[in-house]
Protein backbone atom coordinates (compact mmCIF):
# COMPACT_ATOMS: atom_id res chain seq x y z
CA UNK A 1 0.00 0.00 0.00
CA UNK A 2 1.46 3.09 -0.96
CA UNK A 3 1.89 6.54 1.00
CA UNK A 4 -0.49 8.44 -0.46
CA UNK A 5 -3.19 5.60 -0.11
CA UNK A 6 -1.84 5.36 3.73
CA UNK A 7 -2.66 8.94 4.39
CA UNK A 8 -5.87 9.59 2.60
CA UNK A 9 -7.53 6.35 4.66
CA UNK A 10 -5.82 7.85 7.52
CA UNK A 11 -7.49 11.22 6.88
CA UNK A 12 -11.14 9.79 6.32
CA UNK A 13 -10.77 7.47 9.57
CA UNK A 14 -9.82 10.64 11.31
CA UNK A 15 -12.88 12.61 9.73
CA UNK A 16 -15.29 9.65 10.79
CA UNK A 17 -14.00 9.37 14.47
CA UNK A 18 -14.34 13.16 14.72
CA UNK A 19 -17.87 13.18 13.21
CA UNK A 20 -18.98 9.99 15.23
CA UNK A 21 -17.56 11.40 18.94
CA UNK A 22 -19.98 14.09 18.67
CA UNK A 23 -23.28 11.92 17.99
CA UNK A 24 -24.46 10.54 21.45
CA UNK A 25 -23.96 13.68 23.24
CA UNK A 26 -25.26 16.53 20.67
CA UNK A 27 -28.50 17.04 22.31
CA UNK A 28 -27.10 17.22 25.54
CA UNK A 29 -25.52 20.26 24.12
CA UNK A 30 -28.21 21.58 22.50
CA UNK A 31 -30.54 21.27 26.58
CA UNK A 32 -27.43 23.27 28.07
CA UNK A 33 -27.50 25.89 25.28
CA UNK A 34 -31.22 26.29 25.43
CA UNK A 35 -31.32 26.24 28.91
CA UNK A 36 -33.43 22.79 29.19
CA UNK A 37 -36.23 24.20 26.74
CA UNK A 38 -37.20 22.09 24.13
CA UNK A 39 -34.65 21.61 21.77
CA UNK A 40 -36.36 20.05 18.27
CA UNK A 41 -35.80 23.52 16.69
CA UNK A 42 -32.04 24.04 16.84
CA UNK A 43 -31.14 20.79 16.13
CA UNK A 44 -33.44 20.99 13.12
CA UNK A 45 -31.60 23.77 12.07
CA UNK A 46 -28.71 22.32 12.57
CA UNK A 47 -29.45 19.43 10.47
CA UNK A 48 -31.22 21.45 7.67
CA UNK A 49 -28.68 24.35 7.77
CA UNK A 50 -25.88 21.68 6.84
CA UNK A 51 -27.14 19.49 4.26
CA UNK A 52 -28.49 22.78 2.53
CA UNK A 53 -25.07 24.27 2.63
CA UNK A 54 -23.81 20.75 1.18
CA UNK A 55 -25.79 20.41 -1.21
CA UNK A 56 -25.11 23.33 -2.79
CA UNK A 57 -21.39 23.78 -2.31
CA UNK A 58 -20.27 20.45 -2.95
CA UNK A 59 -20.46 20.55 -6.52
CA UNK A 60 -18.47 23.99 -6.42
CA UNK A 61 -15.69 22.58 -4.50
CA UNK A 62 -15.11 19.52 -6.84
CA UNK A 63 -15.08 21.59 -9.73
CA UNK A 64 -12.72 23.52 -7.88
CA UNK A 65 -10.70 20.31 -6.97
CA UNK A 66 -10.15 19.73 -10.22
CA UNK A 67 -9.01 23.45 -11.06
CA UNK A 68 -6.58 23.44 -8.27
CA UNK A 69 -5.64 20.07 -7.03
CA UNK A 70 -7.18 18.25 -4.38
CA UNK A 71 -5.15 19.36 -1.21
CA UNK A 72 -5.97 23.06 -1.13
CA UNK A 73 -9.92 22.14 -1.34
CA UNK A 74 -9.52 19.32 1.10
CA UNK A 75 -7.38 21.67 3.48
CA UNK A 76 -10.61 24.10 3.44
CA UNK A 77 -12.94 21.87 4.65
CA UNK A 78 -10.79 20.41 7.29
CA UNK A 79 -10.26 23.95 8.46
CA UNK A 80 -14.05 24.47 7.87
CA UNK A 81 -14.79 21.39 10.21
CA UNK A 82 -12.44 22.45 12.77
CA UNK A 83 -13.73 25.27 13.42
CA UNK A 84 -17.09 24.24 13.94
CA UNK A 85 -15.88 21.53 16.27
CA UNK A 86 -14.23 24.71 18.36
CA UNK A 87 -17.53 26.53 18.26
CA UNK A 88 -19.84 23.76 19.52
CA UNK A 89 -17.01 23.37 21.84
CA UNK A 90 -17.05 26.69 22.73
CA UNK A 91 -20.38 28.80 22.50
CA UNK A 92 -22.80 29.61 25.03
CA UNK A 93 -25.37 30.49 21.98
CA UNK A 94 -27.39 28.22 19.74
CA UNK A 95 -27.72 30.57 16.81
CA UNK A 96 -24.19 30.57 16.68
CA UNK A 97 -24.27 26.82 16.69
CA UNK A 98 -26.17 27.16 13.45
CA UNK A 99 -23.68 29.50 11.64
CA UNK A 100 -20.77 26.99 12.60
CA UNK A 101 -23.21 24.14 11.19
CA UNK A 102 -23.49 26.26 8.13
CA UNK A 103 -19.47 27.02 7.64
CA UNK A 104 -19.22 23.33 8.01
CA UNK A 105 -21.66 22.34 5.50
CA UNK A 106 -20.28 25.26 2.67
CA UNK A 107 -16.51 23.47 3.25
CA UNK A 108 -17.49 19.98 3.91
CA UNK A 109 -16.05 18.23 0.59
CA UNK A 110 -13.55 15.86 2.76
CA UNK A 111 -15.24 12.75 1.38
CA UNK A 112 -15.87 14.07 -2.63
CA UNK A 113 -12.04 15.15 -2.87
CA UNK A 114 -11.30 11.97 -1.00
CA UNK A 115 -12.93 9.70 -3.77
CA UNK A 116 -11.51 11.89 -6.36
CA UNK A 117 -8.17 11.40 -4.82
CA UNK A 118 -8.71 7.17 -4.85
CA UNK A 119 -9.39 7.70 -8.96
CA UNK A 120 -6.63 9.81 -9.39
CA UNK A 121 -4.04 7.08 -7.86
CA UNK A 122 -5.95 3.87 -8.82
CA UNK A 123 -6.12 1.77 -11.73
CA UNK A 124 -9.80 1.49 -12.97
CA UNK A 125 -9.66 -2.17 -11.95
CA UNK A 126 -8.62 -1.76 -8.51
CA UNK A 127 -11.37 0.92 -7.83
CA UNK A 128 -14.04 -1.09 -6.18
CA UNK A 129 -11.60 -2.30 -4.25
CA UNK A 130 -10.22 0.70 -2.66
CA UNK A 131 -13.78 2.15 -2.63
CA UNK A 132 -14.52 -1.12 -0.85
CA UNK A 133 -11.60 0.31 1.92
CA UNK A 134 -12.90 3.68 2.07
CA UNK A 135 -16.01 2.34 3.57
CA UNK A 136 -14.46 -0.21 6.30
CA UNK A 137 -12.21 3.24 7.13
CA UNK A 138 -15.57 5.32 7.67
CA UNK A 139 -17.21 2.23 9.31
CA UNK A 140 -14.80 1.61 11.57
CA UNK A 141 -14.48 5.40 12.52
CA UNK A 142 -18.22 5.60 13.59
CA UNK A 143 -17.87 3.03 15.57
CA UNK A 144 -14.86 4.12 17.35
CA UNK A 145 -16.00 7.29 17.47
CA UNK A 146 -19.16 7.28 19.00
CA UNK A 147 -17.38 5.10 22.15
CA UNK A 148 -15.40 7.65 22.50
CA UNK A 149 -17.68 10.46 22.55
CA UNK A 150 -20.08 9.06 24.84
CA UNK A 151 -17.04 8.21 27.48
CA UNK A 152 -15.64 11.41 27.57
CA UNK A 153 -19.49 13.46 27.80
CA UNK A 154 -19.95 11.35 30.43
CA UNK A 155 -17.72 13.85 32.71
CA UNK A 156 -17.91 17.25 30.67
CA UNK A 157 -20.64 17.77 27.71
CA UNK A 158 -17.99 19.69 25.57
CA UNK A 159 -15.13 16.99 26.13
CA UNK A 160 -16.39 15.27 22.98
CA UNK A 161 -16.38 18.63 21.12
CA UNK A 162 -12.87 19.39 21.74
CA UNK A 163 -11.97 15.55 20.92
CA UNK A 164 -13.55 15.78 17.50
CA UNK A 165 -11.78 19.27 17.14
CA UNK A 166 -8.17 17.62 18.32
CA UNK A 167 -9.01 14.68 15.60
CA UNK A 168 -9.45 16.92 12.76
CA UNK A 169 -6.85 19.54 13.61
CA UNK A 170 -4.78 15.98 13.69
CA UNK A 171 -5.79 15.25 10.20
CA UNK A 172 -5.86 18.93 8.96
CA UNK A 173 -1.52 18.49 9.57
CA UNK A 174 -1.80 15.10 8.16
CA UNK A 175 -2.77 16.84 4.67
CA UNK A 176 -0.77 19.72 5.13
CA UNK A 177 2.51 18.38 5.85
CA UNK A 178 2.62 14.40 4.93
CA UNK A 179 -0.43 14.16 2.00
CA UNK A 180 1.03 14.79 -1.54
CA UNK A 181 -0.88 16.45 -4.59
CA UNK A 182 -2.39 13.94 -6.33
CA UNK A 183 -3.39 16.26 -9.54
CA UNK A 184 -1.40 19.39 -10.39
CA UNK A 185 -3.41 23.10 -11.14
CA UNK A 186 -4.99 23.59 -14.23
CA UNK A 187 -3.35 26.31 -15.67
CA UNK A 188 -6.27 27.62 -17.78
CA UNK A 189 -7.45 30.69 -16.83
CA UNK A 190 -10.47 30.95 -13.61
CA UNK A 191 -13.72 31.68 -15.14
CA UNK A 192 -16.27 33.05 -12.00
CA UNK A 193 -19.06 31.05 -13.37
CA UNK A 194 -17.09 28.29 -12.21
CA UNK A 195 -18.71 28.97 -8.90
CA UNK A 196 -21.87 28.66 -10.51
CA UNK A 197 -23.76 25.79 -8.06
CA UNK A 198 -26.21 24.59 -10.82
CA UNK A 199 -23.48 24.41 -13.53
CA UNK A 200 -22.11 20.70 -12.43
CA UNK A 201 -25.50 19.66 -12.18
CA UNK A 202 -26.46 20.63 -15.66
CA UNK A 203 -23.21 18.95 -16.85
CA UNK A 204 -24.47 15.80 -15.30
CA UNK A 205 -27.89 15.93 -16.93
CA UNK A 206 -26.68 16.46 -20.42
CA UNK A 207 -24.02 14.00 -19.34
CA UNK A 208 -26.70 10.91 -20.57
CA UNK A 209 -24.57 7.43 -20.20
CA UNK A 210 -23.51 8.99 -17.03
CA UNK A 211 -27.60 9.57 -15.77
CA UNK A 212 -28.84 5.68 -15.03
CA UNK A 213 -25.74 5.20 -12.93
CA UNK A 214 -26.50 8.44 -11.02
CA UNK A 215 -30.14 7.60 -10.46
CA UNK A 216 -29.06 4.60 -9.34
CA UNK A 217 -26.82 6.27 -6.96
CA UNK A 218 -29.69 8.54 -5.76
CA UNK A 219 -31.89 5.47 -5.23
CA UNK A 220 -29.31 3.64 -3.00
CA UNK A 221 -29.22 6.71 -0.63
CA UNK A 222 -32.73 6.74 -0.53
CA UNK A 223 -32.56 3.23 0.44
CA UNK A 224 -29.56 3.43 2.82
CA UNK A 225 -32.12 6.20 4.47
CA UNK A 226 -34.61 3.55 5.70
CA UNK A 227 -32.15 1.51 8.31
CA UNK A 228 -30.33 4.52 9.18
CA UNK A 229 -33.63 6.49 10.34
CA UNK A 230 -36.01 3.47 11.67
CA UNK A 231 -33.55 0.69 13.06
CA UNK A 232 -34.16 2.00 16.73
CA UNK A 233 -37.47 2.95 16.30
CA UNK A 234 -38.39 -0.53 14.87
CA UNK A 235 -36.53 -2.73 17.19
CA UNK A 236 -38.13 -1.03 20.07
CA UNK A 237 -41.62 -1.41 18.35
CA UNK A 238 -41.11 -4.60 16.81
CA UNK A 239 -38.60 -6.75 18.99
CA UNK A 240 -38.88 -4.47 22.63
CA UNK A 241 -35.56 -4.28 22.06
CA UNK A 242 -34.10 -1.65 25.17
CA UNK A 243 -30.49 0.20 25.16
CA UNK A 244 -28.47 -3.04 25.43
CA UNK A 245 -29.30 -4.79 22.33
CA UNK A 246 -30.01 -1.19 20.63
CA UNK A 247 -26.22 -0.99 20.90
CA UNK A 248 -25.63 -4.32 20.48
CA UNK A 249 -27.27 -4.83 16.86
CA UNK A 250 -25.57 -1.63 16.05
CA UNK A 251 -22.22 -2.64 16.87
CA UNK A 252 -23.06 -6.02 14.93
CA UNK A 253 -24.39 -3.81 12.08
CA UNK A 254 -20.99 -1.86 12.11
CA UNK A 255 -18.43 -4.48 12.17
CA UNK A 256 -19.88 -6.91 9.63
CA UNK A 257 -20.18 -3.87 7.52
CA UNK A 258 -16.69 -2.61 7.71
CA UNK A 259 -15.34 -6.63 6.98
CA UNK A 260 -17.43 -6.67 4.25
CA UNK A 261 -15.97 -3.69 2.54
CA UNK A 262 -12.28 -4.86 3.95
CA UNK A 263 -12.31 -8.15 2.90
CA UNK A 264 -15.15 -8.88 -0.05
CA UNK A 265 -15.35 -5.99 -2.48
CA UNK A 266 -12.04 -6.90 -4.25
CA UNK A 267 -12.39 -10.13 -4.88
CA UNK A 268 -15.78 -10.08 -5.57
CA UNK A 269 -14.99 -7.45 -8.50
CA UNK A 270 -12.48 -9.50 -9.61
CA UNK A 271 -15.04 -12.23 -9.75
CA UNK A 272 -17.80 -10.80 -10.92
CA UNK A 273 -16.63 -7.44 -12.48
CA UNK A 274 -18.03 -4.35 -11.13
CA UNK A 275 -21.26 -4.46 -12.76
CA UNK A 276 -22.10 -8.14 -11.41
CA UNK A 277 -21.01 -6.65 -8.13
CA UNK A 278 -23.47 -4.24 -7.63
CA UNK A 279 -26.42 -6.69 -8.92
CA UNK A 280 -24.77 -9.56 -6.10
CA UNK A 281 -25.02 -6.16 -3.75
CA UNK A 282 -28.76 -5.19 -4.38
CA UNK A 283 -29.62 -8.71 -4.25
CA UNK A 284 -28.19 -9.27 -1.05
CA UNK A 285 -29.87 -5.75 0.30
CA UNK A 286 -33.51 -6.50 -1.11
CA UNK A 287 -33.56 -9.79 0.84
CA UNK A 288 -32.01 -8.34 3.56
CA UNK A 289 -35.32 -5.74 3.40
CA UNK A 290 -37.81 -8.48 2.83
CA UNK A 291 -36.37 -10.89 5.62
CA UNK A 292 -37.01 -7.39 7.97
CA UNK A 293 -40.16 -6.66 7.10
CA UNK A 294 -41.15 -10.28 8.32
CA UNK A 295 -38.87 -10.50 11.36
CA UNK A 296 -40.89 -11.24 14.51
CA UNK A 297 -38.46 -11.39 17.30
CA UNK A 298 -35.05 -10.38 18.49
CA UNK A 299 -32.80 -12.36 17.28
CA UNK A 300 -33.78 -12.57 13.16
CA UNK A 301 -32.64 -8.85 13.30
CA UNK A 302 -29.28 -9.70 14.75
CA UNK A 303 -29.00 -12.47 12.22
CA UNK A 304 -30.19 -10.14 8.89
CA UNK A 305 -27.36 -6.81 9.88
CA UNK A 306 -24.42 -9.23 7.92
CA UNK A 307 -26.98 -9.70 5.26
CA UNK A 308 -27.61 -5.60 5.06
CA UNK A 309 -23.41 -5.66 5.27
CA UNK A 310 -22.98 -8.21 2.56
CA UNK A 311 -25.57 -5.34 0.22
CA UNK A 312 -23.08 -2.72 1.00
CA UNK A 313 -20.48 -4.21 -1.89
CA UNK A 314 -22.93 -2.67 -4.27
CA UNK A 315 -21.49 1.00 -3.26
CA UNK A 316 -18.23 0.27 -4.08
CA UNK A 317 -19.21 -1.17 -7.23
CA UNK A 318 -21.27 1.74 -8.34
CA UNK A 319 -18.92 4.03 -7.36
CA UNK A 320 -16.07 2.52 -10.03
CA UNK A 321 -18.41 2.30 -12.59
CA UNK A 322 -19.40 5.92 -12.20
CA UNK A 323 -15.53 6.76 -11.88
CA UNK A 324 -15.03 4.90 -15.51
CA UNK A 325 -16.98 7.33 -16.77
CA UNK A 326 -15.40 10.05 -16.40
CA UNK A 327 -12.52 11.70 -17.28
CA UNK A 328 -9.76 12.41 -15.20
CA UNK A 329 -10.17 16.24 -15.35
CA UNK A 330 -13.62 15.82 -14.53
CA UNK A 331 -13.93 13.62 -11.27
CA UNK A 332 -13.81 16.12 -8.45
CA UNK A 333 -16.54 17.84 -10.33
CA UNK A 334 -18.40 14.27 -10.65
CA UNK A 335 -17.61 13.59 -6.69
CA UNK A 336 -18.41 17.17 -5.63
CA UNK A 337 -22.00 15.96 -7.47
CA UNK A 338 -22.42 12.97 -6.43
CA UNK A 339 -21.93 14.60 -2.75
CA UNK A 340 -24.43 17.17 -3.32
CA UNK A 341 -27.03 14.40 -4.69
CA UNK A 342 -26.26 12.43 -1.04
CA UNK A 343 -26.93 15.10 0.61
CA UNK A 344 -30.27 15.97 -0.87
CA UNK A 345 -31.26 12.25 -0.27
CA UNK A 346 -29.97 12.32 3.44
CA UNK A 347 -32.82 15.15 3.60
CA UNK A 348 -35.46 13.64 1.54
CA UNK A 349 -34.85 9.83 2.45
CA UNK A 350 -35.09 10.26 6.41
CA UNK A 351 -38.57 12.08 6.00
CA UNK A 352 -40.18 10.22 3.62
CA UNK A 353 -38.86 6.89 5.44
CA UNK A 354 -40.60 8.76 8.85
CA UNK A 355 -43.59 9.30 6.97
CA UNK A 356 -44.22 5.92 5.35
CA UNK A 357 -43.11 4.04 8.79
CA UNK A 358 -45.55 6.14 11.10
CA UNK A 359 -48.48 5.44 8.51
CA UNK A 360 -48.66 2.07 8.30
CA UNK A 361 -46.98 0.51 11.34
CA UNK A 362 -50.51 0.19 12.71
CA UNK A 363 -51.71 -1.16 9.41
CA UNK A 364 -48.00 -3.77 8.90
CA UNK A 365 -45.19 -2.25 10.76
CA UNK A 366 -43.33 -4.20 7.85
CA UNK A 367 -44.41 -1.83 5.01
CA UNK A 368 -41.27 0.22 5.13
CA UNK A 369 -38.83 -2.29 4.16
CA UNK A 370 -40.78 -3.49 1.36
CA UNK A 371 -41.13 -0.48 0.13
CA UNK A 372 -37.21 -0.06 0.03
CA UNK A 373 -36.71 -3.47 -1.73
CA UNK A 374 -39.56 -1.96 -4.15
CA UNK A 375 -36.93 0.96 -4.63
CA UNK A 376 -34.39 -1.38 -6.16
CA UNK A 377 -36.83 -3.09 -7.93
CA UNK A 378 -37.17 0.33 -9.86
CA UNK A 379 -34.18 0.62 -10.42
CA UNK A 380 -33.02 -2.31 -11.91
CA UNK A 381 -34.21 -1.30 -15.19
CA UNK A 382 -31.39 1.63 -15.15
CA UNK A 383 -29.18 -1.73 -14.95
CA UNK A 384 -29.38 -2.45 -18.20
CA UNK A 385 -28.58 1.13 -19.73
CA UNK A 386 -25.26 1.22 -17.27
CA UNK A 387 -24.45 -2.18 -18.80
CA UNK A 388 -24.75 -0.75 -22.41
CA UNK A 389 -22.78 2.38 -21.19
CA UNK A 390 -19.17 1.88 -21.91
CA UNK A 391 -16.13 3.64 -19.62
CA UNK A 392 -13.51 6.06 -20.29
CA UNK A 393 -10.22 4.56 -21.66
CA UNK A 394 -8.27 7.69 -22.27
Amino acid sequence: MNKSLIVILSTVALDAIGSGIIFPILPDLLEEVTGGSDIGLLYGAMLAVYAVMQFVFSPILGALSDRFGRRPVLLLSLAGALLDYLVMAFSPHGWVLVVGRAVAGITSANMAVASAYITDITPAEQRAQRFGTVGAVMSLGFIIGPVIGGALGASWVRAPFLAAALFNGLNLLLALFVLPESRKASLNAFRFRELNPLAPLVWLWNFKPLLPLVVIFVAFGLVAAIPGTVWVLYGAERFHWGSVDMGLSLSVFGVSGALVQALLVGPLSRRFGDLGTLILGIAFDMLAYVLMAFATVGWMGYAVAPLFALGGVAMPALQSLVTGRVNDDQQGQLQGVLASLTSLAGIVGPVLTTAVFFSTKDIWIGTVWLAGAALYILALPLLSAAKGSKPITA
